[in-house]
């Protein structure tokens, strides 16, 4: 396990670093990168997820219990950091991005390692993830959003953010056309798993682009409070639920994945658009990105070990 995840993490660490040097470099306009970010998130990703959920063999995956596991420990993990929000002594804006940095993932960093460890299987796997969690963790943030953000939201802005989302609809979709037996008509597919393929480089440097680590070192007690849930609570609540649930296996390794995946670069723009604290959500971005490079392997190899003597 342990030779598999490092190589599983070298690619990621080296895209995300050639994404962090290009920007740093100017080799691309500045511009360039906001729009690769929208085309990532509005078209390829959901590509990747659509087609990953459509196609997928689910019959032979653990679909249930996967999906229980991470739903079940990310509730239990955000209500954790609500009832010890007393404890930061900050402003509602500043919450949010704590919050943010406590349950939110980064989907490409995701895919791309559970790829790198069991292939095809891994990208399904990795798209019941997805669907379980992208739902979930929007519809959380969102509410907190609606509570603590300087710009309130209502009732059907909530609903609206949740509806609109296209990794939720694309989530969904492929769902919908796994149940109901459709196939993706001839030549779609091929087009639609080729634009997914593409969102996996272009995600992580557009990663690595938006890191920002000037803004880290002004926050370290949101910055530590964020991680600490990330890194620490979320992948052991994460661990108690499997064991309870009985989940096993690739399913086991990929669930405790995304649980220990760092914040997406995605947060910041939510916080942007909805009245949270973006320059402390880029200093958690960029924190837990760095963090994240030792946490992933250590969190992988230690709790799978445990979960299975």
């Amino acid at each position: 396990m342990t030779a598999e995840v490092l190589l599983a993490l070298i690619p990621v660490v080296l895209l995300i670093g050639f994404g962090t040097l290009l920007r740093q470099r100017g080799f691309l306009d500045d511009g360039f990168w906001s729009q690769a970010e929208r085309l990532s998130y509005y078209v390829l990703l959901p590509s990747l997820f659509f087609h990953g959920l459509a196609t997928a063999q689910l019959d032979a995956l653990p679909v249930v219990d996967l999906a229980l596991t991470l739903i079940l420990s990310t509730l239990a993990v955000a209500g954790l950091v609500v009832m010890t929000r007393t404890l930061l002594s900050v402003d509602g804006p500043a919450f949010t991005s704590v919050f943010q940095g406590s349950v939110r993932f980064n989907n490409y960093v995701g895919v791309t390692l559970a790829a790198g460890l069991f292939g095809a299987k891994g990208i399904a796997l990795a798209a019941i993830c997805n669907a379980a969690l992208v739902p979930t963790v929007n519809i959380l943030c969102v509410l907190i959003f609606a509570k603590h953000g300087s710009a309130k939201l209502t009732g059907i802005g909530v609903l609206k953010q949740i509806a609109v989302n296209p990794l939720v609809v694309a989530s969904l979709s492929g769902i919908a056309f796994q149940m109901l037996g459709l196939g993706i008509p001839p030549g779609l597919g091929p087009a639609m798993r080729t634009l997914g393929a593409a969102s996996l480089p272009l995600g992580l440097l557009c990663v690595g682009a938006a890191l920002n680590f000037s803004t880290a070192q002004q926050w370290l007690k949101p910055v530590a409070f964020a991680s600490t849930f990330k890194f620490l609570a979320m992948p052991a609540v994460a661990a108690i639920a499997a064991i309870l649930i009985g989940l096993k296996g690739p399913a086991l390794t990929t669930a405790l994945l995304f649980q220990v995946l760092p914040t997406a670069s995605s947060a910041y723009i939510l916080s942007r658009q909805l009245g949270g604290d973006a320059p402390l959500m880029a200093g958690i971005t960029a924190a837990q990105t760095v963090i994240a490079l030792v946490a992933i392997p250590l969190v992988l190899i230690g709790l799978t070990t445990w979960l299975a003597l």
